[in-house]
């Protein structure tokens, strides 16, 4: 798992090995200043030889200045290394989600990889920061200073004999209980993340409904829960501080104790007892860094965990990207396809499915909520894969398939019509980068878009905002037609994406269609069944399963469900 993560340190590796190095050099100055310090005391103060004074005290300056030196390098260094592995994570994880099939992101929620991408990353940066420099620094510093402690008194060097065992077990008792209740904090973070993001995205339909009041007061639990599961976690790591204070000025206070009494006695010169007080210093900080250095890991460690799931998820569809398979028309064929989302074939959304589309036809799908229209035909561009049988698409099954290739000759406008920050060419232009101004009018014209894009100030050229605020949802839907429309696909499907425009602009749709779409396999979910009547054959879905095939004045004959679907619309248009 670490290994995983920490990987990504990429070309900032020579700041990471070079923080740990010019800690070293700092380590190294602060812990000969007390002895020279000593040394001043004892053999220049005492003897009031003035020149030695300033020569020593000259060197303890000079090595000041060093260990400063080494010091802010070390910090740059590890900020840069910290930094760069935080940005090669985020790109990574980022990476990642772009491979993920749709199961595979049904598993994690949106909101959830936005925290793992931002609160996370963060929290392993922090982390990781700490890490090249305390975890170099701190053993280094508490070794080297324990052996210069040790040769100064060895007698009141016993000290530590009992501080060392109490730190150790505050460090552990907090460490055991802590990391739990972190990674509970950081799923109430997700949740806290989802509500705002809901809030956002549906902020019309809040004020549609005049529900600020309860949205403000959902949101407060929502804060409120982060907020207890935060106090939870962090009122045992805050108890690390006091309980690594208390021990290092009890052991201070007895060796001033038991010093002062040697001193007094001739066992220990004044230099002697002042440097190694100095050096107890820097011993008990470098056991209270130490301490920090594993209470931070505590917390990143759900950090890590978190993203390493997102790393270690492997993508449910793998893509045959060496493959040269090519289309060779526009036939569709399932072959005896059943689906389930969970791959648990007792809870199927599609059971045994047998359908043959050839090349060129225009195929309506009707079906009622919940009948899987939207989980047919989102196994044609491979978005989801099979549980059982084949989809045949040009020939080929689509597992054999480059999904690039594949996802090219395929053009899906899904249900949820959505647009991207930019302008209204930008967006055009994600169904062909390369397109022309012309190509962009003429898609447009064929999804009777190019007169309400023309009436906007600035055209092509108009910001649509995040999301497409600043455009109604039949003109989302036409934009969405256009941009597919672009690809030049060998398929075209359809997903209930004229539910938005009136029975007139439908029609004009449907006419484009047929004419300029006459070699291109044509497929339609629609609720309207005057969206679909013309189609050369209609689906009609029942429960995961094709009830009828046929033309709209055989469905009338044969299908109970279809007529009934016509006799309520005929109805409702009637009244």
């Amino acid at each position: 798992m670490y290994k995983t993560i920490f990987s990504n340190i990429g070309k900032y590796k020579k700041q990471a090995i070079l923080s740990p190095v010019t800690i070293i050099g700092e380590v190294l100055m602060e812990v000969l200043i007390p002895m020279v310090m000593a040394l001043i005391i004892d053999n220049g103060v005492k003897k009031g030889d003035v020149g030695y004074v300033a020569k020593m005290g000259g060197l303890m300056v000079l090595m000041s200045v060093f260990s400063l030196c080494f010091g802010a390098l070390a910090a740059r260094f590890s900020a840069v290394a910290a930094m760069g592995l935080a940005k090669n994570l985020r790109s990574a994880l980022f990476r990642k989600v772009q491979d993920f099939s749709f199961a595979n992101v049904d598993k994690f929620s949106t909101a959830s990889l936005t925290t793992r991408l931002t609160t996370d990353v963060t929290n392993i940066q922090n982390a990781f920061m700490m890490f090249i420099r305390m975890a170099f620094r701190s053993p280094i510093m508490l070794v080297c200073a324990t052996i210069m402690a040790v040769r100064q008194n060895a007698r009141l060097s016993l000290v530590f004999l009992f501080a060392i065992p109490v730190l150790a077990f505050a460090v552990f008792f907090i460490i055991s209980k802590a990391h739990p209740r972190f990674g509970k904090m950081l799923k109430k973070y997700d949740d806290m993340n989802g509500k705002i993001q809901e809030n956002l995205i549906g902020i019309r339909v809040v004020k549609a409904f005049a529900r600020e009041e309860h949205e403000k007061k959902n949101f407060e639990e929502n804060t409120d829960s982060v907020r207890r599961a935060q106090f939870a976690a962090e009122k045992l790591v805050i108890l690390n501080m006091p309980i690594m204070q208390l021990v290092m000025y009890a052991s201070i206070t007895a060796i001033l104790y038991f010093g002062g009494h040697m001193a007094v006695n001739g066992n220990i010169k004044t230099g002697e007892l002042s440097s190694f007080i100095m050096y107890v210093g820097q011993i008990l900080l470098s056991l209270m860094m130490i301490s920090m250095l594993f209470i931070t890991f505590v917390i990143s460690r759900a950090s890590i965990q978190r993203i390493y799931e997102v790393l270690a998820e492997e993508p449910t569809i793998k893509d045959s990207e060496a493959s040269q398979v090519s289309a060779e028309d526009g036939s569709v064929r399932f072959e005896d396809v059943s689906f389930s989302y969970y791959d648990d074939m007792d809870n199927l959304a599609l059971d045994s499915i047998n359908l043959d589309i050839k090349s060129g036809e225009t195929i309506g799908i009707i079906g009622g909520t919940g009948s899987s229209k939207t989980s047919l035909v989102q196994l044609i561009p491979r978005l989801y894969d099979t549980t059982k049988g084949r989809v045949i698409v040009g020939g080929h099954d689509v597992k054999e398939y480059a999904l690039e290739t594949l996802r090219n000759q395929v053009a899906m406008v899904l249900q949820k019509n959505v647009l991207f920050s930019g302008t209204i060419r930008d967006n055009l232009r994600w169904g062909n980068a390369e397109a022309t101004d012309e190509e962009i009018i003429d898609a447009c014209k064929s999804a009777c878009a190019h007169d309400f894009v023309m009436s906007f100030p600035d055209g092509y050229d108009t910001d649509l905002g995040q999301g497409g605020v600043n455009v109604s949802g039949g003109q989302k839907q036409r934009l969405c037609i256009a941009r597919a429309l672009l690809k030049k696909p060998k398929i075209i499907i359809l997903d209930d994406s004229t539910s938005a425009v009136d029975t007139a602009t439908d029609s004009s749709i449907r006419k484009a269609f047929s004419e300029k779409l006459a070699d291109t396999t044509t497929i339609i979910i629609a609720q309207r069944i005057s969206s679909v009547m013309d189609a050369d054959r209609i689906i009609v879905m029942d429960g995961g399963k094709i009830t009828d095939v046929g033309t709209h004045e055989q469905l009338m004959q044969t299908s109970e469900i279809y007529r009934e679907v016509y006799d309520s619309q005929q109805k409702g248009a009637d009244e």
